[in-house]
């Protein structure tokens, strides 16, 4: 962790906040609310009293408790193990969708939804509520129970919003898998939660192609015997479906005739409302456990402050529900009686404009991307952007990635015409949403963030955990929040190691980030070995699990190499087994295996052929030192290195 004299430090503020936004922000109306004078008094007065600021938020939300909490937060367990709601019984659907039926949100719209191929649907909140209790009557019927887990695999349709809900409001736990998944990621995810049921589509339109998806579920379910019930939504209308009688039930065929008045089932506010998969850089798939008074609670919170959502707007982020930004959409919006939209397809099909033209369509007033699509949009220039009207955006939210300042200043100017902030939001799957985020009460230069999201006692510090200023260091949560997951499925001591093991009494959340002299925050990338492609979070223990069951893999690594649009691209080093022999016809093999098996988003770059792997003295492969080796940077500290000559085998790797 060194001083860094150039970016992020030293540079222009180019934003200023809108006094008149400010004035009638949700947040403002919150401090006007609590007597609170500024910005910052209320920062200070959150992380001197969090049970008095998650109180507040349950109120502002207007979150309904079937029986009210005794206690809005017991830390007797510790900071890595508190109890939120203390006694309250509340399923979140209530909240979501059943309280609003006796106002006049049942007749907002709730989910705007467009395909690729050019349909497009308006549900109401009455509609989806019609439908969402169709649905679980549906999975009533087939047995499906409280507690029980349950897939999504599906691509981003309508159905999948009344699915998702329907899984809850049947007291159901989520289980969103990523929809470009191939059969080896779908087998592990469904097994570690002994998923009851998948529900999947047939398959999904892509750049105008037809992608199957029920083979795929075919041939993971083949590993998973806990799964006794496959719905499959009719979306592209392949006329060749596989079919397993007795297990498999069209959507179409099952859900219309069901009655569309369905009892909520209670829920204690800490059962389990969903178990979402998010990839570390060993071992198994790490899922992170979330309740109904958490995820929720905390994604709709950001909303509504730091992002000023109101009921009548709506918001797109760009997602699938696999990854966390999806039921961070669903629960959002509908928490706070806004408007979420969603798009199933290629935001550049059949054209470069395909996005902007949606943000005009449907008055996107919260528009969330990457920087990897706009480091792929800047290429085609102005005029795209410059063919629609985008005056009804209100900010752009950005996450998934870290940006590079000339890619952020084009979607300022461009998109937003210098006038509207760009919020970028930082966190993930374990936190339910933000760590940091820009907001609408201070300036902005490129590439930063506001600061922590009220709530959010983070802070970024060095090796002792001492708090640095001007200087890279590693972004920490001092306190608990409601978002934060109640652990790791079936693996406590895993949870412990991932975020409460290196400084005690610190959250350390595995990024560089850094503070500068207006104090304005910035994340500069991960500090582990997670590989991210595109926004997509993949383990290289997965990578190297699928290579390492090839009989002519001996052992591999692998690592994220910079790519200028994705952000990174998986490179695998292989070690071969005695009596096999490098070939490009090995090579094609290896890389048509990981693509199949965890999908062709995260094909890799190449797999190259090395013999050996850098290790410590305890066996642990040094990915750090592959990735330096291979992109020929600096090695840093290699005092645990057992054998130094195997860093010239990287080098030497073909």
């Amino acid at each position: 962790m060194t001083q860094n004299d150039t970016f992020p430090f030293g540079q222009e503020i180019v934003w200023e906040p809108n006094p008149r936004w400010m004035a009638e922000s949700n947040l403002q109306a919150f401090m006007d609310r609590h007597d609170i004078d500024s910005y910052d008094v209320l920062l200070a007065r959150v992380n001197q009293d969090i049970a008095w600021f998650w109180d507040a938020v349950m109120e502002d939300l207007g979150i309904e408790f079937a029986t009210p909490y005794d206690q809005i937060v017991d830390l007797s367990n510790g900071p890595e193990f508190p109890t939120w709601c203390v006694g309250g019984e509340m399923n979140i659907i209530h909240n979501c969708l059943d309280k609003w039926q006796h106002t006049p949100v049942r007749n907002r719209a709730a989910l705007r939804w467009e395909g690729e191929e050019g349909r497009r649907v308006t549900m109401t909140y009455a509609d989806l509520y019609w439908e969402v209790n169709q649905a679980a009557n549906a999975l009533r019927s087939l047995g499906l129970k409280k507690g029980d887990a349950i897939g999504l695999y599906m691509p981003m349709t309508p159905e999948l919003a009344v699915a998702f809900l329907a899984i809850v409001k049947i007291g159901g736990v989520l289980l969103p898998l990523f929809s470009g998944y191939g059969p080896s990621a779908v087998i592990t995810r469904l097994a570690d939660a002994d998923a009851k049921a998948i529900i999947t589509a047939d398959g999904m339109f892509r750049r105008g192609r037809i992608i199957p998806m029920k083979p795929t579920v075919d041939e993971a379910l083949a590993q998973v015997p806990s799964v006794e019930h496959v719905i499959v939504v009719n979306r592209v209308g392949l006329e060749d479906v596989p079919w397993a009688p007795g297990r498999d039930h069209w959507w179409h065929e099952l859900v219309p005739q069901q009655s569309a008045i369905a009892e909520t089932e209670p829920a204690a506010a800490e059962d389990v409302v969903m178990i979402i998969y998010t990839s570390g850089t060993t071992g198994r798939p790490k899922g992170a456990v979330h309740t109904h008074c958490g995820f929720p609670i905390k994604a709709a919170q950001d909303m509504r402050q730091p992002m000023d959502l109101k009921p009548h707007d709506t918001m797109y982020w760009m997602s699938d529900m696999g990854w966390m930004m999806g039921p961070w959409l669903v629960f959002g919006t509908l928490l706070n009686g806004a408007t979420m939209l969603f798009y199933d397809g290629a935001p550049d099909y059949p054209d470069v404009d395909r996005l902007w033209e949606m943000v005009d369509r449907h008055h996107i007033t919260h528009l969330g991307v990457s920087p990897t699509l706009i480091r792929a949009f800047k290429v085609h220039g102005e005029e795209p952007v410059q063919k629609h009207d985008l005056s009804s955006l209100r900010m752009v939210g950005s996450t998934g990635s870290p940006w590079d300042p000339e890619s952020w200043l084009w979607l300022f100017r461009t998109v937003l015409k210098s006038e509207k902030p760009i919020l970028n939001y930082s966190g993930g799957t374990e936190i339910s949403g933000g760590i940091i985020c820009g907001n609408f009460f201070k300036p902005l230069k490129p590439c930063a963030f506001s600061g922590p999201v009220v709530g959010m006692d983070a802070d970024v510090v060095n090796d002792d955990g001492k708090p640095v200023r001007g200087v890279v260091g590693e972004l920490v949560i001092r306190q608990p929040w409601i978002g934060m997951t109640r652990g790791f499925w079936r693996d406590r001591e895993r949870y412990l190691d991932s975020y409460w093991s290196r400084i005690p009494g610190l959250w350390v959340h595995g990024d560089f980030a850094a503070i500068d002299e207006d104090d304005l925050w910035y994340i500069l990338g991960r500090s582990d070995d997670t590989i991210k492609v595109a926004g997509k979070r993949l383990g290289p223990a997965e990578v190297e699990a699928i290579l390492n069951a090839h009989p002519a893999v001996k052992e591999s690594a692998a690592i994220g190499a910079p790519h200028p649009v994705k952000d990174q691209e998986v490179v695998a080093f292989c070690v071969l087994t005695d009596g096999y022999k490098a070939s490009e016809t090995l090579r094609a093999e290896l890389e048509d295996l990981v693509t199949t098996e965890l999908g062709k988003p995260l094909k890799p770059r190449e797999i190259r052929f090395t013999t050996a792997l850098p290790k410590t003295r305890n066996a642990k492969v040094m990915r750090r030192v592959i990735r330096a080796a291979y992109l020929g940077q600096p090695l840093g500290d290699l005092s645990s290195l057992e054998d130094p000559a195997t860093v010239d085998a990287i080098r030497a790797s073909s």
